[in-house]
């Protein structure tokens, strides 16, 4: 699978995407990368620590969120966006779920977009990622935790996120999927989908796991976000093992490390 403009062998490796959250109230690291210098310093920092690839994000949708408008997300993530890809080779991910902060940031140089609704929010979303040719990653959603039979359920959400990608005319070798840990999920749900993310392989796609510092870890381990790294790794690790292509986490130094280790055990480096 290609990003930008790197290669990623996703049937043998679990890449490393890093955070930056552009925001002042997201869950974990909300208000600490406001600034363009304090976000390309940290951006550096997470490129010396092994990560390969940036994930851009300027609206929080931590639970409870503010939804911001388009101008203003637009507003905060361009620039941020620019100026990493005219100082860095990280291939750029935007996380959005709205038609037009994507395709702003995909004229300001973003690789691949992160929509957290999976095509399902806004009905031009689609055709954005499709016109432009970029990558795509796109998550398992619900308003609400609703479910009959949950894994055959969030098979069949991910079935028409997967369809309605296939009728815009996005390339196959475009899409990752993400079971969307602690999204339109109670705590057993999150447990149970993290156990079970090979199922998902029955689509033929990569899969990203973003399970980093969230709820379903301080509410296992009773830990404040600022304690969860441990917890984390051990999601990472499960990731690895579950034959997930990418993680998505806030700590990369310690997730390369514990991703290295499990692939040297199960033989795949």
């Amino acid at each position: 699978m290609k990003i930008g403009s790197k290669d990623f062998d996703v049937k043998n490796h679990t890449y490393v995407m890093g955070i930056l959250n552009i925001t002042p109230d997201s869950f974990s690291d909300g208000g600490n990368y406001l600034q363009i210098d304090d976000a390309l310093f940290h951006v550096d920092k997470m490129i010396s620590e092994g990560m390969d690839i940036l994930d851009i994000g300027g609206e929080s949708t931590r639970p409870g969120y503010e939804m911001l408008s388009e101008e203003e997300e637009i507003a905060r993530i361009m620039p941020v966006i620019e100026a990493v890809k005219s100082r860095f080779e990280v291939p750029v991910s935007l996380d959005t779920y709205k038609s037009k902060v994507a395709a702003a940031g995909i004229r300001a140089g973003a690789d691949m977009i992160n929509d957290i609704w999976g095509l399902k929010y806004d009905e031009e979303m689609a055709a954005v990622i499709a016109d432009s040719k970029v990558s795509c990653c796109l998550m398992h959603n619900r308003k609400e935790a609703c479910y009959v039979n949950f894994l055959e359920d969030v098979a069949a959400d991910l079935a028409e996120t997967i369809h309605i990608a296939a009728k815009a005319g996005i390339a196959d070798d475009k899409i990752i999927l993400d079971p969307g840990v602690g999204f339109g999920k109670t705590y057993e749900n999150n447990l149970e989908i993290m156990g079970h993310m090979e199922s998902l392989h029955m689509f033929g796609y990569p899969i990203l796991l973003g399970a980093s510092r969230k709820s379903v870890i301080g509410l296992t381990l009773d830990l404040p976000v600022t304690e969860r790294l441990e917890g984390t790794l051990v999601t990472t690790v499960i990731a690895v093992m579950k034959g997930c292509s990418f993680v998505r986490v806030h700590d990369i130094k310690e997730n390369v490390r514990a991703i290295r280790m499990a692939e040297a055990i199960l033989g795949r480096r």
